[in-house]
């Protein structure tokens, strides 16, 4: 992958823009969490309920704390301890942070990813991104650029062409707190 797309993808990120890029399993959507008429940009094209809520991603804890309340030191190294790494964790939503990344629920799921790809454009995007299967809900999710292309054509701003993470199965998540098993990897 060229430094100028990951460049572009980030960029357009910042500008409200949707991009498509490789994750652990699937190709994702992703959007500016912070930014309302993205988000509800990017709901409206998977055809997904708001009330189900997001996940995002990013490439260290620090990008997501604004987003989330404080955890005890044992919750804290509970989750640390898979990161990074494909496990998403529910985590106690701040309540400084746009309604529809949660849905319904008063924790956010959150994960820092492994993916070398989606990391590096979290970096560049200088935030935590929205992270949510490229698909329309209730169809398989892309495994690939072209697959993105032919479902989504020019309503997704950019396509962050590269390799998928080697996993099968979307990422496991678990609920902080109690450290239940919500769905498994």
């Amino acid at each position: 992958m060229s430094s100028p797309d990951l460049a572009r993808a980030a960029q357009l990120i910042r500008a409200g823009g949707i991009v498509a890029y490789p994750t652990e399993a699937v190709f994702g959507l992703g959007c500016d969490p912070m930014n309302e008429a993205a988000i509800e940009k990017l709901l409206a094209l998977k055809q997904r309920p708001p009330e189900k809520g997001l996940i995002l991603i990013a490439a260290e804890f620090a990008q997501l704390e604004g987003f989330l309340k404080p955890l005890d030191d044992e919750v804290m190294q509970r989750v640390t301890r898979t990161w990074p790494g494909p496990v998403t964790w529910l985590i106690p939503a701040s309540t400084r942070m746009p309604a529809l990344l949660r849905g319904r629920f008063d924790k956010l799921a959150v994960r820092v990813t492994a993916h070398p790809l989606a990391a590096e454009l979290c970096r560049r995007a200088r935030s935590a991104i929205v992270s949510t299967s490229a698909n329309v809900t209730d169809q398989a999710p892309a495994r690939s650029a072209e697959a993105v292309r032919q479902t989504f054509g020019a309503a997704v701003d950019f396509v962050l062409d590269g390799p998928l993470g080697g996993s099968l199965r979307p990422t496991e998540i678990r609920d902080a707190i109690s450290g239940e098993i919500v769905r498994a990897g």
